[in-house]
Order: C-alpha cells, then sequence, then structure tokens
C-alpha cells in the first residue's frame, strides 16, 4: 500500500534579518503562512530509497542523494520507492525542497508506526538532524502558520486570519548566497515581541504593510525582474499587498477574496505566459499535509 503526503508551498509573510553568527547563519525573525499549492510525494516499498521525479517543474531537479527528499529519507534509515510529483518551481524561495523533504518524513514516519507523524514528534526525536537539511524544513514539518527566530529552528505557532494570494515565479533561479552577500545590513529590527491581535484579512495585511521582507531589495539587485513581478502584482486590481517570499524569486501579492486572487492568476498567467502562476488562500495546511494511505 502506498501512503500520498502533500507538500505545501511556504510562504514567508515578513523576513527580517537580524543579525549574523560567528559561524555565519543568519539570524532571521520570519512570519510563515502556508499555501494549498505544493508538490505530491507517494511513498511505496521499495529495495533500498529511490526516487523518481516528474511534473511540470521536474527539469533539473535531481533524483540522487543531492535531492532534500533522499537525504530526509536517509535520516529515517530503511528502505522506499518515493515517487515526487512536482508542480513548485525548484530554488524558488518558497520552500519546495524544504517541503518535499518535510513530507518524507511526515510520510515515512507514519508507515513505519510513527502515530500520527507530528511535527513535534520529529524534531524531538531527530532535530538536530532535521534542521541539518536546512532551517526551511522544521517550518515545513508545521505546515501552518508560524512566527520562525534565530536560524529557523525557534518556531512558535501562531493564530493568523486566512488571506487570499496570489503567487507568480519568473522561472528564474535566484542563488540565496549571492542574495545575502548583497544585504548591506545585517542587524535590522525584528518584529514586535508578540503580534498585534489580527481579526480579518484586511487586519493582517495592514500589519504586514508595516513589516518588511529584508532580502527583497538586494534580492532584486542579483535578478532584476523581480522588480517586473512585484510591478505586475501590485497593478492588479484589489491587489493589497506585494512582496517577495524567502530569498525569491516568488513573490506574492495579498487580497481580500478569493475571487480578486483567481482573477489576477488569470490575468498574469494570460500577460506572462513563460511564468509560472499559482492562487488559493493562505492558512493551516497540516490537515492537507496529513499522510494518506492509498
Amino acid at each position: 500500500m502506498a501512503t500520498e503526503v502533500f507538500a505545501p508551498a511556504k510562504i514567508n509573510l515578513t523576513l527580517h534579518v537580524t543579525g549574523r553568527r560567528e559561524d555565519g547563519y543568519h539570524m532571521l525573525d520570519s512570519l510563515v503562512n502556508f499555501a494549498p499549492v505544493g508538490d505530491l510525494l507517494t511513498i511505496s516499498d521499495g529495495d533500498g530509497l529511490s526516487l523518481r521525479v516528474d511534473g511540470p517543474e521536474a527539469e533539473g531537479v535531481p533524483e540522487d542523494g543531492s535531492n532534500l527528499v533522499i537525504r530526509a529519507a536517509a535520516l529515517l534509515g530503511g528502505a522506499a520507492a518515493l515517487h515526487l510529483h512536482k508542480t513548485l518551481p525548484a530554488a524558488s524561495g518558497i520552500g519546495g525542497g524544504s517541503s518535499d523533504a518535510a513530507a518524507a518524513l511526515r510520510g515515512l514516519s507514519a508507515r513505519r508506526g510513527g502515530g500520527n507523524a507530528s511535527a513535534g514528534a520529529l524534531l524531538a526525536a531527530h532535530g538536530q538532524e532535521i534542521l541539518a537539511l536546512g532551517a526551511d524544513v522544521p517550518m515545513c514539518l508545521h505546515a501552518r502558520p508560524l512566527r520562525a527566530q534565530g536560524v529557523g529552528e525557534a518556531i512558535t505557532p501562531v493564530s493568523l486570519p486566512q488571506v487570499a494570494a496570489v503567487l507568480v515565479n519568473p522561472r528564474l533561479q535566484v542563488s540565496t548566497p549571492a542574495v545575502f552577500r548583497a544585504l548591506e545590513r545585517r542587524d535590522n529590527t525584528p518584529m514586535p515581541p508578540e503580534l498585534p491581535p489580527m481579526r480579518d484579512a484586511a487586519e493582517l495585511i495592514a500589519f504586514l504593510s508595516e513589516m518588511r521582507n529584508d532580502l527583497q531589495a538586494p534580492a532584486c539587485a542579483v535578478q532584476p525582474v523581480i522588480h517586473d513581478v512585484l510591478a505586475r502584482i501590485d497593478a492588479q486590481p484589489g491587489c493589497a499587498l506585494a512582496r517577495m517570499s524567502g530569498s525569491g524569486a516568488t513573490c506574492f501579492g495579498l487580497f481580500l477574496t478569493e475571487t480578486e486572487a483567481a482573477a489576477s492568476a488569470r490575468a498574469i498567467a494570460a500577460a506572462e505566459p513563460g511564468w509560472w502562476v499559482a492562487s488559493g488562500v493562505l492558512g493551516d495546511c497540516s490537515a492537507l499535509a496529513t499522510p494518506r494511505a492509498q
């Protein structure tokens, strides 16, 4: 019997770079949410560990031990045949590879008697090894709204109102190390110690408008097309906020209604057929990400 695990896109609603440790790792303060668009991992019995990748965004995605899915599966040990249907663009600032790795951890844990394969249980058992896969992997294990601090390991679940969004990537990868090298200041202010109450999407957007993504300006310097993506999103009717996620190049626009977000996605896709475009309501995707027997 196979197990299917959804790997939702991770969206950095804010990303404040607040310092850098002596070992070179940057300190962050980020409000993170998840989108109901993502990859699908299917896990079956196999001889050893194997990975097959297909889907509209599969080109260039490795199937060997360099893929985070294989590395995550190896962390838990055992044998499995893994099939990744890739719909999120690679190296795009929305945690595609990290979410795939988190899906592998959840799915394999569930198949091997790991109960509900909760993020808390996995992190309690393998926290340092999971963090070593990448700072986004612990976040993606939760797949629900959270605040990430430290180098990404200090995670606090938060309650956020749902908000409609359009996601746009120009199909150009951006090097995260290059973006950090272009960052002029690394000791920026964090978010407030206590987040204000946010009762609806309008209040969430108002709060986010006062926050930042400190990597947006350096990413635009590294890949100027991000300016065009942000301008295209910002020009859509009903767009209340346009911002980049992570280190880019995916950008998002927030809307008060799902209808406006979907209409914007159609308009942008028609105007820029070479871009990757999706829309959906950002929120708690932990139920969607729960492993399911097939």
